[in-house]
């Protein structure tokens, strides 16, 4: 009669196999058998769970993209409330391409962290299908996650704020931000890193979890805001000038279609030593906010010069003397009708 150990006769099959053929190798192989087969359901199992959670996680990527083009509220939807759907084509357009970006960036994110908890759960219980024992693995698993928590601070910093920053869809790919000490187009957008290019071509790569504060100017709408000095002449006529000539632009097909409301001079903003300075305002789409402002300043500006007005506006210039000499500088004589002055 073979020995059998004590996990063969726990197990009826293992028992019977080896008490009926009375073979010595029976218990150990039987066990390493049933071990096998263990570690492959295991590993069949991750592999069909993790598929499973793959094909959900691209469903609800799916159902986010579909919905890009109704008002519905989807599961990412972003944290905050969202602006309303607003009358200009391409800003619909724009927000649903958006969506879809930021979801599928969430998607990878969702995949790849589900990836790695299933394959890391199933590497554990394969190590214990041999008999290693976890608890000592586990405890120094803790103490390493401390340690690495400890030191690697600014690092998990950088992954939450690049998470919650796509979540919440605080900026694109293509907008145009202000992180504080940078401004410029953002280029591409990482949960730990986010690249900009300034308006000098330097290509700047900023840490998610410093950016303290964004300030985006792609995002909805924007109010073009121009302040135009008008000198010392009738602000009623400047006025009707300016309102006039910023009407044109509401009528002009090639800038109609990205106005969300007609231009508006609101009139005197402030008042200074070379005059009067009047504020006109449009409000517009945020991708062509700058193309309408340079716009409407040349029909101001050509409006202003038509009417005589621009002859009003004063030119003064201080030229101080090479050498130092006592009494007031002198100014250059000035041309008809622009005031100098001597200080």
């Amino acid at each position: 009669m073979p020995q059998i150990s004590q996990a063969c006769l726990d197990a009826p099959v293992c028992n019977w196999l080896a008490r009926t053929t009375g073979v010595s190798w029976a218990d150990s192989g039987y066990l390493a058998v049933t071990t096998l087969v263990r570690v492959a359901l295991i590993v069949a199992g991750a592999i069909v769970l993790r598929a499973l959670v793959h094909r959900l996680v691209r469903r609800m990527i799916a159902r986010v993209t579909n919905r890009a083009q109704t008002p519905r509220r989807s599961l990412l939807h972003p944290l905050r409330q969202r602006l309303p759907m607003l009358p200009v084509p391409e800003l619909s357009t724009v927000r649903s391409e958006r969506r879809g970006q930021r979801a599928e960036a969430l998607g990878s994110v969702l995949r790849s962290s589900s990836s790695l908890i299933v394959f890391t759960v199933a590497a554990m219980l394969i190590l214990s299908e041999f008999g290693l024992d976890l608890a000592p693995l586990l405890a120094s698993a803790g103490i390493a996650g401390v340690a690495l928590g400890f030191g690697a601070q600014n690092l998990v910093k950088d992954f939450l704020a690049g998470l919650f920053m796509l979540l919440e869809d605080q900026y694109g790919v293509g907008d145009v931000v202000d992180l504080g000490q940078v401004s410029g187009t953002v280029e591409e957008i990482g949960l730990r890193i986010t690249t900009v290019r300034d308006a000098q071509g330097v290509l700047w790569y900023i840490r998610n979890g410093e950016i303290i504060r964004v300030g985006n100017r792609s995002q909805g709408w924007a109010v073009v805001v121009i302040d135009v000095p008008v000198g010392f002449a009738g602000v009623e006529e400047a006025t009707d000038v300016l309102r006039a000539a910023a009407a044109t632009l509401t009528e002009d097909p090639e800038y109609a279609d990205d106005l969300m409301e007609a231009p508006e001079v609101l009139g005197v903003e402030q008042i200074n030593i070379d005059g009067a300075v009047v504020r006109t305002t449009v409000k517009t789409a945020s991708t062509a906010q700058w193309r309408v402002g340079r716009e409407l300043r040349r029909r101001l500006t050509e409006a202003l010069e038509s009417a005589g007005i621009a002859q009003h506006l004063t030119a003064t210039r201080l030229y101080v003397p090479k050498k130092a000499t006592p009494g007031p500088a002198i100014t250059e004589p000035l041309g008809d009708g622009e005031v100098g002055g001597v200080t």
